[in-house]
C-alpha cells in the first residue's frame, strides 16, 4: 500500500492553492465545501475564479514564492510549470505540510482520490495517483450503486443513536437492530424521501426492541428487456429481495442481477396460457410479505402500464403491507428508441395513444373512432393476436390503408427483429416472417422514419 488512506478535517484550516486555471478551480470548490481558509495564488487567474466571493477565499493574482508557505496546513499545486510545481513541494517538505501536486505523483505526500460524496458518508478511490481516469470510472460505477440519500440514513442514525443505545444496552442487541434498520422499511423511506415517516417507523422500532419487521413488496419495472435501462432503484431492491415473482416479459440477463439467495417464484403469463391467475399472483404477494420477507415483483416494461401492478398494489394496500412501485421504461419507450422510430414528431404525430390489444374472448371493445384519428402514433402492447382485427377495424373507421406499422419482437434485446409493413399487408407479412410474441405494434407516420434513424 502506497498510502495510507486517511480522511482529514480542513475545517477552518489554512490551504494554500497554487494555480489559476480550470484545474486548480476544480480543487477550489472541494477545499470551500470541506470547509476550509484558502488562499490561492496565480499570476494569471480565470474570470470564474474570480467570480466566487467567498470570506474563507483570498486570492493572490502574483506569482508564487516561499514565504507563502509559512502557516499553512496544507498545499496544492495545480499549475502546468514543473519548476513552480517541484518548488512548491520542497517548500513544502521542508515546513513538514502534506502537499498535493496535480499529475506529479513523486512530488505528492498525498494524493486527491474521487470522491463519492454522500454526506456525511464519504467514499475515496486512490490508485496512488497513477491513473487517476480509473478513479474516476470507478466513482462513476461506485455512484451508481450507491442512492443519493444515502447521507440522510447515516444522518438518522446520528440523531437516535444515544436512544437507541438506552433503549439496546448490549453491544449485539445494537448491532441486529441496525442492521434491520438499515436493510430495512426504515432505510426505504429515507431513500424514498419520506424523512417524516422514516423517524415514525424508527421510534417504533424502538419501542419494540428486538423484534422482526413486517415484510414488504417491491413492485418494480424490469423495462423492455435490456439491464442497461433498469434504474438505480430498481436494481438496488433486487440485491435486497428475499423471494422474487417474476414473469415471462423479464428478459434472462435482468433476472440474473437477482440477488443470488433469493427464492425465484415464476408465474409467467401470455395469451390465454395463465401459468398462476392474477389474484392467485396477489394473495401470494400478501402471504409472503406477511410472513416478514421482502418480495419482488418483477414485471417486465413499467407496473402500472398494462402490467395489473394496480390491481396488486389495491390489494397490498387493502391488506396494510407496505410496498413501493419503481417505474420502468415501458415497452413503447424502449422499442421505438432501439428502432429509431419517435413516438411524437412535429411534421408526423403530435400525441401518442398506447392501448392493449388483448382481446379478452375475442370480443374487440377498443375506441376504435379514437385510435384511428390522424396526427398521432399508435402503439399497440399484445396485439399479435388480434392483428387481423385491429388492421380491420383501423381501416374501416377512417385510418388510411397505407399507413405504415412497425411489428417490433423482444425489443432492446440481443434477439429483437423489426418488421416494416402497412396495415393492409401486416397480417400476411407477420405470417410469412413468423413473428411471435412478446411483439409491439406502433401504427403511425413515424415509421416512416425507421429507415433514416435506426441505428442497428
Amino acid at each position: 500500500m502506497d498510502y495510507l488512506p486517511i480522511f482529514t478535517k480542513v475545517s477552518e484550516k489554512h490551504c494554500l492553492l497554487i494555480g489559476g486555471g480550470d484545474v486548480a478551480e476544480r480543487k477550489l470548490f472541494l477545499l470551500l465545501e470541506a470547509g476550509a481558509q484558502v488562499t490561492l495564488v496565480a499570476p494569471s487567474i480565470n474570470e470564474s475564479i474570480k467570480k466566487i466571493q467567498q470570506p474563507s477565499l483570498h486570492i493572490i493574482e502574483d506569482y508564487y514564492h516561499s514565504g507563502l508557505m509559512d502557516g499553512m496546513d496544507l498545499a496544492i499545486a495545480a499549475t502546468n510549470d514543473h519548476d513552480v510545481n517541484k518548488t512548491v513541494s520542497c517548500d513544502a517538505a521542508e515546513r513538514h505540510i502534506f502537499v498535493n501536486v496535480v499529475d506529479s505523483p513523486s512530488l505528492c505526500t498525498f494524493v486527491m482520490p474521487a470522491i463519492v460524496d454522500r454526506s456525511p458518508v464519504t467514499i475515496a478511490i486512490g490508485t496512488a495517483g497513477t491513473a487517476p481516469v480509473l478513479a474516476r470510472l470507478l466513482r462513476g460505477k461506485i455512484e451508481a450503486l450507491i442512492p443519493h440519500r444515502f447521507g440522510a440514513l447515516a444522518g438518522l442514525a446520528a440523531k437516535y443513536r444515544d436512544k437507541v443505545k438506552a433503549a439496546l444496552p448490549k453491544g449485539s442487541s445494537r448491532k441486529a437492530f441496525w442492521e434491520e434498520i438499515f436493510e430495512g422499511q426504515v432505510a426505504e423511506q429515507i431513500l424514498s424521501g419520506n424523512q417524516a415517516g422514516a423517524e415514525q417507523q424508527l421510534l417504533a422500532r424502538i419501542e419494540e426492541g428486538a423484534a422482526p419487521s413486517r415484510g414488504e413488496v417491491y413492485l418494480v419495472g424490469a423495462g423492455p428487456g435490456d439491464p442497461d435501462l433498469l434504474s438505480f432503484r430498481a436494481l438496488r431492491l433486487m440485491q435486497k429481495a428475499d423471494v422474487v415473482i417474476y414473469d415471462r416479459l423479464v428478459s434472462k440477463e435482468i433476472l440474473n442481477l437477482v440477488r443470488r439467495d433469493a427464492n425465484r417464484l415464476y408465474v409467467g403469463k401470455e395469451a390465454s396460457n395463465h401459468c398462476v391467475p392474477q389474484d392467485q399472483i396477489n394473495e401470494l404477494l400478501y402471504k409472503l410479505a406477511k410472513e416478514g420477507k421482502r418480495v419482488l415483483r418483477l414485471k417486465g416494461g413499467d407496473p402500472y402500464i398494462f402490467g395489473r401492478g394496480g390491481e396488486e398494489a389495491e390489494k397490498l394496500f387493502a391488506e396494510g403491507i407496505p410496498f413501493q412501485v419503481v417505474p420502468g421504461i415501458t415497452a413503447a419507450s424502449g422499442a421505438s428508441t432501439y428502432c429509431g422510430i419517435p413516438l411524437t414528431h412535429r411534421d408526423y404525430a403530435q400525441s401518442v395513444t398506447f392501448a392493449t390489444g388483448h382481446l379478452k374472448n375475442d370480443a374487440v371493445d377498443l375506441d376504435w373512432p379514437c385510435l384511428a384519428r390522424e396526427n398521432q402514433t399508435l402503439v399497440i402492447y399484445m396485439g399479435l393476436g388480434g392483428l387481423s382485427v385491429i388492421s380491420k377495424q383501423l381501416i374501416a373507421h377512417g385510418m388510411t390503408a397505407d399507413m405504415p406499422v412497425a411489428v417490433i419482437h423482444k425489443a432492446t434485446q440481443a434477439e429483437q427483429r423489426v418488421l416494416i409493413s402497412d396495415l393492409t399487408q401486416v397480417v400476411q407479412k407477420v405470417k410469412d416472417e413468423n413473428m411471435m410474441p412478446p411483439s409491439l405494434l406502433i401504427i403511425g407516420r413515424v415509421v416512416e422514419l425507421y429507415d433514416h434513424l435506426n441505428a442497428q
